[in-house]
């Protein structure tokens, strides 16, 4: 077992591997993805391969977490990615999470969430994660509150087209 390897009754998170490519390809090209997190120009295989290994693969090399594939514990069918992810504009990591549209509405992003944020404490021993949506994204903020995040403010990131609505822990706000 892998040390960023999460289990909950449900689902088993575990990182990226290039394997994967084919769920993230689909992942990445759904249009609430698109609309809700952006296009990350990934329209091939070999685009996903890339992203993993720029993106969750650096991750865990340079900060020991990362985005991680969410699957379902029964039939290992991977239902989207979850995990933390550490931008240099914020001082903190944040919980980021996808899940193909087809499994919306199971409980599995707060399911997920909350695993990452105990592993992300008694784990990895990183005491404060906070929370980043688009302003439009309702059922992204629904899961933040679940997971005991609270709205803090309006902020601009770097490569993300128009404002974030920024979460921070309830005993932070």
């Amino acid at each position: 077992m892998h040390a960023l390897d999460i289990e909950t009754p449900r689902l088993r998170l575990r990182p990226l591997q290039e394997q994967d490519a084919a769920f993230i390809l689909e992942l990445l090209n759904e249009p609430a993805f698109i609309a809700n997190i952006g296009d990350k120009d990934v329209r091939d295989l070999d685009g996903a391969r890339q992203y993993i290994a720029k993106g969750p693969q650096a991750s865990y090399q340079q900060h020991g977490h990362g985005l991680l594939l969410v699957e379902l514990s029964d039939d290992a069918t991977p239902v989207g990615i979850c995990g933390l992810v550490k931008r240099d504009c914020l001082p903190h990591p944040d919980i980021g999470y996808a899940f193909l549209k087809r499994h919306w509405g199971r409980g599995y992003a707060c399911e997920a969430g909350a695993a990452c944020l105990d592993h992300a404490r008694k784990v990895l021993n990183i005491g404060v994660v906070v929370g980043i949506t688009a302003p439009h994204n309702q059922g992204s903020i629904r899961v933040l509150e679940k997971l005991g995040l609270r709205y803090d403010r309006l902020l601009e990131l770097p490569g993300i087209e128009g404002p974030s609505l920024y979460f921070v822990p309830a005993e932070e706000a």
